[in-house]
């Protein structure tokens, strides 16, 4: 029994010992752990903090291999010399709403193989500008342009139809072209949102950008004082354009009205009143879900918390700031080097050509130029929406888009007092924004804002469908038109120039 004893004994000892060191090693991991995890959140931390380079924003987004192409890539005949009759439309909107109608005007008139009537603009009510096509718009190069894909003629009387909004295909193939070929024209009015923004068509998408990034030159007097801006403000290096979109109008239509006087709010109400469908909207439930313009002061704290300082140059694009100057005072302390379109212009003959759809031509093209890009509100087929696109497709210039509604919670705790981490958080949400490259397009996000990858192409591309059409592709064209047409331009080029 003493044997046993004996021989038992050890076996407890060694059972504790085990105990005792596999005691000890799990007290060591969880120390380890503590101490790994303490380290990658000072890391991720440091990470978060030096993770925005604003250096690297000046300059453009990567391209992973992808550039500008709308031209056709397969099958793409001329247009039919007798046509099933005229489409004439009218464009309601401002500038870049129209602009999209536009497109949506050339596609649908090929869509019908139809002659397209050159689009009329709505005189704006907002700017009380009747410019017209003519007065934003280079007519024959717009004409010429588009020779492969529309007839276009200049004015025709029609018979008078109401689309309905983001009509299909369908209806322009069945409902539309009925009529057209019952009375040989129609006229398609209101024309803003007529026509549905996806399409599976790759090719009917690539005319909507031949059209928007090639088509639609504005004037030349519009050009050279766009040129004559943006030459000034590189003259003193990098500079940043933001659409302030703090505008009575844009404030009315999201129901923002709390933050003004009693009576900028009657203002604001009786426009509302004036211009927009009746609905109950509540200041505190729409300014929690991002509903909100961000307001001047906010565009600064966004901007100071991503690492610029106070020596940046930015050029507002914004007509009449509703609230006046008490809402620019914070912005204007953060980032004094503020111009626009007035201020660039030292003899005072800038401001005198830059009124109206006109003032607005300019401020799209000093944006599409500028180093950086910021909207502070974006819509269906604005102002901001066309330049986001419109600079992808410029060679992926940077883009800075807040997420408001991710941004709000942030801004209304800072409202109440807790400042502490208010610069990390907002960080931590503007690094997950995209600053400009390729990337997948995702409802609710336009076309006219991201044509990729219908309007793109890859030299070396994995997919067939992306690779880039031959650069002889006006020759084939050409060959394929009745009558041939000199012309030495390009529909492919790397970049779009600032001509075209």
């Amino acid at each position: 029994m003493r044997r046993l004893a004996h021989r038992h004994q050890p076996k407890q000892s060694v059972v504790w010992g085990m105990f005792g060191r596999l005691s000890i090693a799990v007290i060591v991991l969880v120390i380890c752990t503590v101490s790994l995890l303490s380290t990658l959140q000072s890391t991720n931390r440091s990470f978060s903090l030096s993770e925005i380079d604003v250096n690297k924003l000046w300059g453009t987004a990567a391209s992973r291999g992808w550039r500008p192409s709308s031209a056709p890539r397969y099958d793409w005949p001329p247009p039919q010399t007798e046509t099933n009759g005229y489409l004439r439309v009218r464009c309601n909107g401002g500038l870049n709403q129209q602009r999209s109608a536009i497109c949506n005007a050339v596609l649908a008139a090929r869509i019908m193989n139809a002659t397209l009537v050159l689009p009329e603009l709505d005189a704006n009510s907002f700017w009380h500008d009747d410019s017209g096509f003519h007065g934003v718009y280079d007519v024959e190069h717009f004409i010429k342009s588009l020779r492969y894909d529309v007839q276009i003629t200049k004015k025709i009387k029609a018979f008078q139809m109401r689309p309905p909004r983001d009509a299909p295909i369908s209806w322009y193939t069945t409902d539309a072209l009925k009529k057209m070929k019952e009375h040989g024209a129609i006229y398609l009015t209101p024309f803003s949102h007529r026509l549905a923004e996806e399409i599976d068509n790759p090719e009917y998408q690539r005319l909507r950008c031949r059209v928007n990034y090639h088509a639609l030159r504005f004037k030349p007097h519009i050009m050279e004082l766009s040129n004559s801006i943006v030459n000034r403000l590189r003259a003193q290096g990098h500079f940043m354009a933001i659409h302030l979109r703090f505008e009575m109008d844009m404030l009315a239509f999201a129901g923002c009205f709390d933050i003004f006087t009693p009576e900028e709010q009657e203002v604001l109400k009786k426009y509302r009143d004036e211009n927009f469908a009746p609905k109950k909207l509540v200041y505190s439930e729409r300014r929690a879900i991002g509903k909100c313009p961000l307001t001047p002061e906010e565009v600064g704290l966004i901007l100071r918390a991503m690492g610029f300082d106070n020596s940046t140059r930015i050029y507002l694009a914004a007509g009449e700031l509703f609230g006046g100057e008490q809402f620019m005072k914070a912005f204007r302390t953060l980032f004094p080097r503020l111009e626009n379109h007035n201020s660039v212009d030292f003899t005072g003959e800038l401001a005198k050509n830059t009124r109206g759809l006109v003032g607005s031509a300019v401020d799209y093209m000093v944006c599409l130029l500028s180093d950086i890009f910021m909207p502070t509100y974006d819509g269906p087929s604005n102002f901001a929406n066309n330049l986001l696109g419109h600079r992808l497709y410029y060679g992926f210039r940077t883009n800075i888009q807040p997420d408001r509604k991710a941004l709000a919670p942030i801004f209304i705790d800072r409202e109440k007092g807790h400042t502490a981490g208010f610069e990390e958080s907002v960080r931590r949400v503007m690094l997950k924004t995209n600053f400009g490259g390729p990337h997948k397009r995702i409802s609710p996000e336009s076309f006219y804002t991201n044509s990729w990858p219908e309007c793109f192409c890859q030299i070396d591309a994995a997919n067939p469908a992306d690779k880039c059409p031959p650069d002889n592709v006006l020759d084939i064209l050409d060959s394929q038109l009745t009558v041939g047409i000199d012309d030495s331009e390009s529909l492919i080029s790397n970049t779009t120039s600032v001509v075209d």
